[in-house]
């Protein structure tokens, strides 16, 4: 863009503010948790990544480099489940529902990140970092049947915990079995306290390291990955909303006493929830919208994308068919406006755009003011010559919208 946007202010899940996210380096630096990948990209999920791509490109209009890297959790109990129910090997199930993932994120042209870092080839640094732990005294062991025992964090040990997601105790319990914690095992110091290294299971796969022959805990992964590829005190950690206890939470705090000098992120960004038939989509209860399913239907990917960008990325909402006819309509509005030989003054659309995008990715602003631009060039507005030309260049770089 010839123009150059404003710094990019975001909520801060942590603090409930908007901080303005000037990198503190060279280069931005986001982490986005990825999927599991056992079943089709649904649009919940789209909305996220589409979201976290805004941001992306919010920091390169304001003139930043990005460095982007994304976790795939391609091991853990829900892809193993599911693969023992559908008699499927899990690692081709992980390997297929992954490239399916990857084949849904760029025909929503979502940029993709430098580094997708699966957990299996991360085992090594979440074995290192879970022996730092280790020497630091927050890890301890709770016994299984055979006497080895898993490995635990205590939170006790990180004096911040509770600072990602500002939650009572009362509320931490409450939700922690809902979102795969086991509050109720027997041998936990804290009912709070997570998996680290779940030791070998009969029919589950195993590794064999220093913690004995297992397999790593979820939130350790992306305490790992973040830290190897990203560094002390990026710049965001972002997903869903629902990920901010008791994943964000508890990867900061594995983090943070693994490295007590350094916070784990500068600042936590969410994304609001996508419900289907007044609940959240989900895979565990089947209410699900797939990108790959409306593509194979026929439905322009830009048309998806913009249904998406016409609800901000931290509301929750509920998709509806009307969703997509109206994202649709305006779609070839748009297309229709941005082919005329000349259109409406640009100057006000471009910063009005950029600032939008700027302030919190407040993307239905941004596309109410593209849409107001196409309104007054269909009405016969043709003063700007090559008009069409530029606003194309502008939804595409700021929005992700190819027209």
């Amino acid at each position: 863009m010839p123009v150059r946007a404003p710094e990019v202010r975001v909520h801060d899940s942590s603090t409930g503010e908007l901080v303005e996210l000037v990198p503190t380096g060279d280069t931005a630096r986001m982490y986005v948790c990825g999927i599991t990948p056992y079943d089709a990209t649904h649009l919940g999920h789209a909305a996220t990544y589409v979201a976290f791509d805004l941001l992306n490109r919010a920091w390169r209009s304001a003139g930043h480099d990005v460095r982007y890297v994304q976790n795939v959790t391609d091991v853990d109990d829900p892809l193993l489940e599911r693969a023992v129910e559908t008699g499927q090997d899990w690692v081709e199930l992980a390997e297929r529902e992954t490239e399916l993932f990857r084949t849904d994120m760029e025909a929503l042209r979502v940029l993709p990140p430098d580094e997708y870092i699966g957990a299996v080839e991360s085992i090594p640094l979440v074995v290192s970092m879970i022996e730092r732990l280790r020497e630091s005294g927050a890890v301890y062991a709770v016994p299984t049947e055979d006497g080895e025992g898993d490995l635990y964090f205590a939170v006790d040990a990180d004096p911040a915990f509770g600072a990602v997601s500002g939650w009572s105790r009362e509320r931490m319990l409450e939700i922690f079995a809902e979102r795969g914690g086991d509050p109720e095992r027997p041998g936990k110091k804290n009912a709070l306290d997570c998996l680290l290294w779940q030791q070998e299971r009969p029919d589950d796969p195993a590794w064999t390291s220093s913690l004995g022959r297992g397999r790593p805990g979820w939130h350790i992964e992306c305490s790992a990955i973040a830290r190897e590829h990203l560094g002390a005190e990026f710049d965001v950690q972002g997903g869903g909303s629902d990920l901010v206890f008791p994943h964000h939470e508890m990867s900061a705090s594995e983090a943070q006493v693994a490295d007590p000098e350094h916070r784990f992120a500068r600042a936590y960004v969410h994304a609001g929830m996508v419900a289907l038939d007044g609940e959240k989509m989900s895979k565990s209860k089947g209410n699900l919208e797939l990108v790959s399913r409306l593509r194979e239907q026929g439905v322009d990917p830009m048309a998806i994308r913009l249904a998406l960008l016409r609800h901000h990325y931290r509301s929750d909402w509920e998709w509806t068919p009307a969703d997509l006819e109206t994202s649709t309509a305006l779609l070839e509005r748009l297309r229709t406006a941005t082919a005329a030989d000349g259109g409406a003054d640009t100057v006000p659309l471009v910063t009005g755009v950029l600032a939008a995008m700027a302030e919190d990715l407040d993307a239905p602003r941004a596309v109410e003011l593209v849409s107001h631009w196409a309104d007054a060039t269909l009405d016969g507005d043709q003063k700007e010559p090559g008009a069409g030309v530029l606003v194309r260049r502008l939804v595409d770089a700021a929005l992700g919208l190819a027209l």
